[in-house]
């Protein structure tokens, strides 16, 4: 749990864990945001790199992930440093070294060419997925369909994301994480969830351990309310 609470820090401390009213992709307003495109600095994406290895890793060692994973897929646009990022700190920290690869918004019919930009994949590569969060599955669904359909001969293995909303797919039995992998037949896996955010935000120490967090990044008791109650809405079962 120690690595969950030094990431609920990171984010908080970098601004890409925001709390109030926003309206989200999918519709729902909801009283919390991550903003990945807050970790616009070489230290932070660094962070975020390390963090987003360790989990990845991980995955490989329990074999969740197959340890021939050799290419790291970022969705444009948000996914694109998050998957850069997550290449270097594989490397350094686990000698590790995969490639990585995004998609323009537009296949290109000049210079290289065609629809992706980095190591093409090809017979025989295994592609990680790498976003920052999930909350109706959608976006998931997207990028695998076009993996499938522009590099048919590699193979989608898994999806690692930043924080799982743990909200409700399109049926209301299933959390989104749990109605990709069901539909996608991938696993999708998470460096934490907003339990984990919740736990460490409620826990009698937080406010010891965490005094170089700024008062004006952390939730107010109304807003850690307000978060439990969309949860009673949106949670999945």
């Amino acid at each position: 749990m120690h690595y969950k609470k030094k990431f609920v820090q990171f984010l908080l401390e970098s601004g890409a864990l925001t709390f109030g009213d926003f309206t989200l992709k999918s519709g729902r307003k909801s009283p919390y945001m991550l903003n990945t495109g807050k970790l616009d600095s070489g230290t932070s994406s660094s962070r975020i790199g390390s963090f987003f290895a360790r989990s990845v890793y991980e995955k490989m060692e329990m074999g969740v992930i197959p340890r021939e994973t050799n290419i790291l897929f970022g969705s444009a646009y948000k996914g694109i440093p998050l998957t850069v990022a997550t290449s270097i700190a594989m490397a350094a920290a686990f000698d590790i070294d995969l490639g990585w690869v995004f998609n323009r918004k537009e296949a290109k019919d000049h210079g290289e060419g065609g629809i992706f930009v980095g190591r093409k994949p090809g017979v025989g590569d295994r592609i990680l997925i790498i976003d920052d969060v999930m909350t109706a599955g959608t976006a998931l669904r997207d990028t695998v369909d076009l993996l499938r359909e522009y590099a048919p001969e590699a193979k989608v293995v898994g999806s690692a994301i930043a924080v799982d909303r743990k909200e409700r797919g399109r049926d209301a039995r299933l959390s989104a994480v749990a109605e990709s992998q069901y539909e996608l037949g991938i696993p999708v896996f998470s460096i934490i969830d907003i339990d984990d955010i919740l736990a460490v935000l409620k826990s009698e120490d937080f406010g010891r351990e965490y005094n170089c967090v700024e008062k004006a990044a952390l939730p107010t008791a109304e807003q850690i309310a307000a978060i439990e109650a969309y949860l009673v809405e949106y949670r999945a079962g």
